[in-house]
């Protein structure tokens, strides 16, 4: 057995932990007038992870992600890149680079050009250039387009060449701002395994900002989800999603049932509640409600009901369709009994 930690232990070891962090950010804060667009934010990124911020408009997460690019000053706190304080280090002299939605391409130079760009500053000589840029563009299977220009490319081409621009540098931190935020629902599917693949082989850690749920579950190591400049959880994409913290997670992440049960809060997710056939008994140990089904929506994958309990309130309820649906028999007006297991429900601590 593991002894407990003494208080001086257990500084250290957060100290040496943050000493072996791509970034740690403490304490910092940022405000723009009156509103404090980031406020009091502690966050420490492991070398390596793919780490999203994640969040609506608003919450802080481009703030965040320019205070740690250099691009602003914070009014308080500390930004640590590799157990280096960079607070004061302007972004040009920090080793990280910034891939934005608007790909920021120079449009009169080629692909190769584009990409070459950050060498030539540093003054990697012409072979170096070239050698490194087609290794780069092989890996973003847009070998052979070197010669071409911006405008002679896809917008998923163009994505692609900002983030071999970016990445050719070798940073120790990219940072993306939410950079699929332009691009249509199925090539913004196919660049995030894109991304994914990519970040996997280059071991570069990778911040980046989204809005978008589905996207920050499917890429993400570990999520940030901010509201109001302040961060209200930190975890994995299943715990997030499973076990929020607050409600404000368990609504933005996914649709979710908040249920207030003798003073407590619980989360259900929509899949997780079973529309029960007529003289089907629930599994055992199932909480149970009788209700009416007021809205169907037919969402390709699944239908959702939204059933007005007896008890009061509603509950979104999301049945998959591995067959095709019969929204007529299970349509509005019909009554349901619906059910769903203790262990499948999670509660939400309560603010102090």
């Amino acid at each position: 057995m593991i002894a407990d930690q003494t208080p001086v232990q257990s500084a250290q070891a957060t100290s040496e932990a943050a000493a072996r962090a791509a970034v740690h950010v403490v304490g910092i804060r940022k405000n723009y007038g009156e509103v404090a667009a980031v406020d009091d934010v502690e966050l420490t990124v492991q070398a390596g992870e793919f780490f999203t911020l994640l969040g609506p408009s608003g919450s802080g997460k481009t703030s965040l992600l320019r205070l740690i690019a250099g691009f602003e000053r914070p009014d308080a706190g500390r930004i640590e890149l590799g157990g280096r304080d960079v607070t004061r280090t302007p972004p040009y002299a920090r080793n990280v680079n910034t891939v934005f939605q608007d790909y920021a391409l120079f449009p009169h130079m080629t692909v190769a050009e584009n990409i070459e760009y950050g060498l030539r500053v540093r003054h990697i000589d012409k072979a170096g250039r070239r050698e490194r840029a087609s290794q780069a563009l092989d890996m973003v299977r847009l070998t052979g387009l070197g010669e071409r220009k911006p405008a002679q490319l896809s917008g998923g081409q163009r994505q692609r060449v900002a983030l071999d621009r970016a990445i050719v540098n070798a940073p120790e931190v990219l940072l993306l701002d939410e950079p699929l935020g332009a691009l249509d629902l199925k090539l913004r599917q196919e660049m995030q395994l894109e991304l994914l693949r990519v970040q996997r082989e280059v071991g570069i850690t990778f911040i980046y900002v989204t809005h978008d749920q589905e996207e920050a579950l499917t890429m993400s190591d570990r999520i940030a989800v901010l509201n109001k400049g302040r961060i209200e959880q930190v975890g994995g994409p299943i715990e997030v999603y499973e076990r929020p913290q607050t409600s404000f997670v368990a609504g933005f992440i996914g649709v979710s049932n908040i249920i207030e049960r003798d003073g407590a809060l619980i989360t259900v997710r929509p899949e997780k509640i079973v529309l029960l056939e007529e003289g089907a008994e629930p599994p055992d140990g199932s909480h149970i409600e009788n209700g009416v089904i007021t809205e169907v929506s037919y969402a390709g994958v699944l239908t959702r009901y939204v059933v007005s309990l007896d008890s009061g309130g509603e509950l979104v309820v999301a049945r998959q369709n591995t067959t095709a649906p019969d929204i007529s028999h299970e349509g509005r007006g019909q009554r349901v009994r619906i059910a769903w297991r203790a262990d499948q429900a999670a509660s939400i601590p309560q603010a102090p």
